[in-house]
């Protein structure tokens, strides 16, 4: 099928370099003492200043220099903005009143191999909190190891779930600890120069997070403190943030004065008796209330209509913390964008139930995906905010300017099985039994099943009892007078699994049975997050296990990934053929996964802005600009209509665009640059309701 660059014949995958690393790092004892909370005033006494150039909690506040500070503050995570945008949206979060920004650190975006680091472009977090620094926030870290966010694997690095024997992420299980205390010794010590004690921006480091609803590993947590101590000392203020509820809060905090309890809740919910709930938990005069999440929006699963809550809804719950001098922080004051294959997912009552997360996070926030500030709850917000403000807040910037570059002819490229049968850097892993993703080193995107059996004359049924999370399935006879072209069969789906009936064929040789999984995002939340990708289970032919497979990896650019020299996608830079595209619009089109490229130009610099990729009458797929992984389309199932591709992406001159479709191309072959958003796609029919949604994040 494809030339083998390294062919391995194996069952399980041990990582055993990174084994050798976890042999020999050091374990730091798990009870070890921890200190108090970094306070100047003893909390009997009445509003005693803390001292200058601190940051503190006493007397249920929180106090900066010496002066009682009430947090206002949003989540904006810097692994959902290009950096080119950074300051543009922290501007945008200054006007609105914010005095804090908060944000994760996700462990995969920065570690997608082990060893290999990335703290460049997208990953520049030091650049980011220096630029929060300059434009006058302070900081509230989310360190993790575990994030959720909505991003896949809640944060874990997926070479996770690959290593044998099986670590136990979110526990006190000493290979898991020591994988923990490899990254805190690399990332700890880039942020704590901006601690705010060292003159940096970083007022609070959360540990973990909303652990309660998910363990009750209090030597995981503890362990979690020491370390962080180790780094960043005792004078910054360490928190959890857990839901608003005793089960969760006695699970997820660390009684006492080391570790602040912070709390969230649904935008609905009455703050207050949460607030008093939240002092059970917290040493006495040390319970500043504070919602570290508060809802702005919510998050929107493929098929759902667009999730929506009220500008007037939210602002008024937000005055209800606010004028009886409570913090909150906006989730999320900005969503951004879900580039690449980072994507989250959720589950309902079984791990089948599964529910991936749309490409954009816009989440309904006050500043939208693309920056626009110009909208109601922006506004409202604002109104509420202004009046709790001590300074005046800035003027509010304009909406960037958007363009939309008009239609864009494709040309069908190559055909996906076409690419990988001439391509000899497709490397080849093969088993007895079908391996998961992880296992093989594919990460993200999609794998390649291939194994063979032999025709019968009335058909075969397929059943493969396990999928993550869709997988296409094809099958080819070399005798064929098709050559021995791969014929689509059907579709098995994570959330709908189901036997697949093989077509009746007069193969005079074997048949090739092609699965080609695609991952669609790891579970971020919940009892199911441990989520591997790919054929997780045997496959049965007619009832018999199926045996003999190789597995091929499909080398796609992710986000943390510069583009490089790749066979898959360099074959859309090659030459066009002039007026083919309108010449081919028409043709038969076999429902086999292809590449399709167009371009398009901008003939001057400050022409170059903003713009969405229109994917209506196409089915499913990865798009490319200019190399850049703009995410993943799926207008059949919607919500979502249009990718949105900021100008920084974009160049003077040529444009390219490559397209990935799986199913149906739009029969004109063509896509449609356009300046705004658009979620109307789809039989979605399940919309979000904050008021009732009790889920967090």
């Amino acid at each position: 099928m494809a030339r083998k660059r390294s062919k391995r014949t194996t069952t399980t995958f041990v990582f055993c370099g990174l084994l050798s690393i976890i042999a020999f790092c050091a374990f730091v004892p798990v009870f070890a003492p921890l200190p108090s909370l970094s306070s100047h005033s003893n909390h009997h006494s009445q509003h005693k200043k803390v001292t200058t150039g601190k940051f503190g909690i006493a007397n249920d506040m929180f106090w900066k220099d010496g002066k009682p500070f009430q947090i206002i503050g949003g989540d904006l995570h810097y692994f959902r903005v290009l950096p080119e945008y950074w300051e543009d949206r922290l501007l945008r979060a200054k006007a609105l009143g914010l005095n804090t920004i908060q944000t994760y650190v996700p462990w995969n975006l920065h570690e997608p191999k082990p060893g290999k680091l990335v703290f460049e472009g997208i990953a520049d977090i030091v650049s980011f909190l220096k630029l929060c620094h300059k434009l006058g926030f302070v900081v509230m870290l989310r360190a993790g190891p575990y994030i959720c966010a909505e991003w896949d694997l809640g944060g874990f690095p997926a070479w996770l779930l690959a290593i044998n024997p099986a670590v136990r992420p979110r526990s006190s299980d000493p290979n898991f600890l020591r994988l923990v205390e490899r990254w805190w010794e690399i990332l700890l010590p880039k942020v704590a120069p901006l601690l705010y004690a060292n003159g940096g921006p970083i007022i609070m480091v959360q540990i973990e997070n909303e652990y309660g609803s998910y363990g009750n590993d209090k030597a995981y947590l503890h362990h979690l403190v020491t370390l962080a101590r180790g780094h960043l000392g005792d004078d910054i203020i360490l928190y959890t943030t857990d839901g608003g509820s005793r089960e969760a809060l006695e699970k997820g905090t660390i009684r006492g004065d080391s570790v602040f309890s912070a709390v969230d809740f649904g935008t609905g919910d009455e703050p207050w008796p949460i607030f008093e709930l939240q002092k059970e938990f917290n040493a006495p005069g040390k319970s500043p209330p504070l919602s570290a999440e508060f809802y702005t929006g919510w998050l929107t699963h493929w098929g759902e209509q667009i999730a929506e809550t009220g500008a007037d809804f939210t602002a008024t719950a937000l005055e209800k913390i606010l004028e009886r001098n409570g913090s909150a922080v906006l989730y999320m004051v900005h969503g951004g964008t879900n580039f690449g294959f980072y994507n989250g997912a959720n589950t309902g009552g079984d791990e089948s139930d599964y529910k991936p997360d749309l490409t954009s996070y816009d989440y309904d926030a006050p500043i939208r995906e693309s920056g626009d500030v110009d909208n109601a709850k922006f506004k409202a917000l604002r109104r509420v905010i202004k009046q709790h403000s001590a300074a005046s807040l800035p003027s509010v910037p304009s909406n960037n300017e958007k363009t939309g570059y008009g239609q864009i002819h494709l040309q069908k490229k190559e055909l996906f099985f076409d690419i990988l049968n001439r391509t000899d850097s497709i490397e080849v892993v093969e088993s007895k039994n079908p391996l998961p993703m992880e296992s093989v080193g594919q990460m993200f995107g999609f794998l390649l099943y291939v194994s063979e059996y032999a025709a019968k004359d009335d058909g075969s049924i397929l059943f493969i009892a396990k999928v993550h999370d869709r997988a296409q399935v094809f099958i080819s006879c070399s005798s064929e007078v098709n050559g021995g072209r791969p014929i689509f069969v059907g579709i098995i789906e994570r959330w709908s699994n189901r036997t697949l009936g093989l077509p009746k064929t007069k193969c005079l040789s074997t048949i090739s049975l092609y699965v080609l999984v695609e991952n669609m995002g790891r579970v971020n939340y919940g009892q199911y997050i441990f989520d591997k990708k790919g054929i997780l289970s045997s496959v049965y032919l007619n009832g018999r296990i199926l045996q003999q497979w190789k597995m091929l990896s499909i080398p796609l650019n992710n986000l943390n990934e510069i583009p490089k020299s790749n066979p898959i996608i360099q074959v859309a830079y090659s030459d066009f053929i002039k007026n083919s595209a309108l010449r081919k619009a028409k043709e038969n089109v076999l429902k086999e996964p292809a590449f399709y490229a167009g371009h398009f130009s901008i003939d001057k610099v400050d022409h170059v802005k903003d713009t969405f990729l229109s994917f209506r009458g196409w089915g499913k797929g990865i798009a490319f600009v200019n190399e850049f992984n703009i995410g993943r389309y799926w207008p059949m199932k919607g919500p979502q209509c249009n990718l949105y591709v900021p100008a920084p992406v974009l160049k003077q001159g040529e444009n390219v665009v490559v397209v990935l479709e799986l199913e149906s191309p739009d029969p004109n072959l063509a896509i449609h640059s356009v300046n705004q958003p658009d979620f109307t796609c789809g039989r979605g029919s399940s919309k979000s309701n904050m008021h009732q949604l009790h889920h967090v994040m």
